[in-house]
């Protein structure tokens, strides 16, 4: 089964191409994700206007390249010379905001044949409206002009899968199976939640962020620090550089709901806690920086790993899936991984190559859905705030 999956939740536009022999293995055709941080740094974070031009511009591009690549893209011997007027307005009513990518759906129904694609996943949310409209409604078009099925993928769902994935050789893949009762810890800039997985595609949400998540806060104390954007990953590289001087930090950051009993995270307590300590601070040099993003990491980890285990012990977990961009983080994955070994439980990380948003997760969700017929048919809309 073959399917061409689209994402654009937030500064990505990705598109993979996707050949699943079974449930347990793939061939990759193509993979591309075009990021747009050089153009977000500016403004500290992304800028939602902008981030949707770019997926304007770039999609169609990226969707030719990525057909071509894949074998896929095959020129008509005899083009048309227009496009029926009923399939037409239907384009016109789906791409009624978009006149250069209608052009460009058009040119493609024109000029090449139909694809041998059976399915088309998309994300619809959750993520940024507007970057998730260009996306979904590109995926829409296709759907319509190539008279394939239009599987609608939560991200988040994407991100579980994400972690998955185990490379084989050359485009051969392969898809793990966790054991469940399972966990997931998704983590990124967006999302800090804890989902209960009874069954394959099963979700009971128990835990989440009351406010900050921790790839916002991650950010947002990097920026107190003048670190530009995306600033977790050099809080990262910050912390690991403390850590091999092997120096103790004498700087003291609190454990937000550390003790509560529940499963729920907090994180803006602590970056105001990190502001208050930069303002008192006279002089911020590499010292201080390092120092301060070391102890940052040790309380987060602590929290995470602490709720975790806690709802491992509670539910009986055999599996804990970890996804999302902050799962690339060195330190959390040595973490839970001697937790993992410690407690005899199954963890799943994802390459990191796939902590952030790409196409191939979106490919795989999309799959599993189609297979266990768990999907919604006749999609019109994206959902910024979706849930799993």
């Amino acid at each position: 089964m073959k399917i061409l999956a689209i994402e654009t939740s937030c500064d990505e536009t990705a598109i993979s191409i996707v050949n699943f022999k079974s449930k347990k293995t793939f061939e990759l055709l193509s993979d591309s994700v075009l990021s747009q941080i050089e153009i977000h740094k500016k403004y500290g974070g992304v800028f939602p206007a902008l981030a949707k031009r770019e997926h304007v511009n770039n999609i169609f591009p990226l969707l030719l390249a990525s057909l071509k690549k894949a074998g896929l893209l095959e020129k008509r011997k005899n083009p048309p010379d227009k496009v029926g007027s009923k399939i037409l307005k239907k384009l016109e009513k789906v791409l009624d905001r978009d006149e250069n990518n209608l052009e460009n759906i058009i040119h493609l129904l024109k000029t090449y044949k139909k694809p041998k694609l059976d399915a088309l996943a998309v994300t619809y949310g959750p993520g940024l409206e507007m970057a998730l409209w260009t996306g979904f409604n590109i995926a829409r078009a296709l759907s319509l002009i190539w008279k394939v099925e239009l599987i609608p993928v939560n991200h988040m769902e994407g991100h579980i899968y994400s972690s998955l994935i185990k490379k084989e050789s050359g485009k051969n893949f392969a898809v793990e199976k966790p054991q469940y009762p399972a966990l997931a810890l998704l983590i990124s800039g967006g999302h800090t939640e804890l989902l209960l997985i009874k069954k394959e595609g099963q979700y009971q949400k128990i835990g989440q962020t009351l406010d900050d998540a921790v790839g916002e806060a991650y950010d947002k104390s990097a920026r107190l620090l003048d670190i530009a954007y995306p600033g977790g990953p050099e809080i990262s590289k910050l912390a690991e550089n403390f850590k091999k001087k092997g120096a103790t930090a004498s700087l003291s950051l609190p454990r937000p709901m550390l003790n509560k009993n529940n499963f729920d995270f907090s994180f803006s307590g602590l970056k105001t806690a990190v502001l208050y300590l930069v303002r008192e601070q006279k002089k911020i040099n590499q010292k201080f920086k390092e120092e301060l993003a070391g102890e940052f990491e040790n309380a987060v980890a602590e929290v995470l790993v602490k709720k975790s285990f806690k709802a491992i012990k509670k539910y009986g977990i055999k599996s804990l899936i970890i996804g999302g961009g902050v799962s690339a983080n060195d330190r959390l994955r040595r973490e839970f991984s001697t937790l993992a070994k410690k407690e005899n439980f199954k963890l799943f990380l994802p390459h990191k190559k796939y902590t952030g948003d790409n196409a191939l997760m979106i490919a795989l969700a999309g799959y599993f859905s189609f297979k266990n017929n768990k999907y919604k048919k006749n999609v019109k809309k994206v959902e910024g705030n979706l849930e799993l």
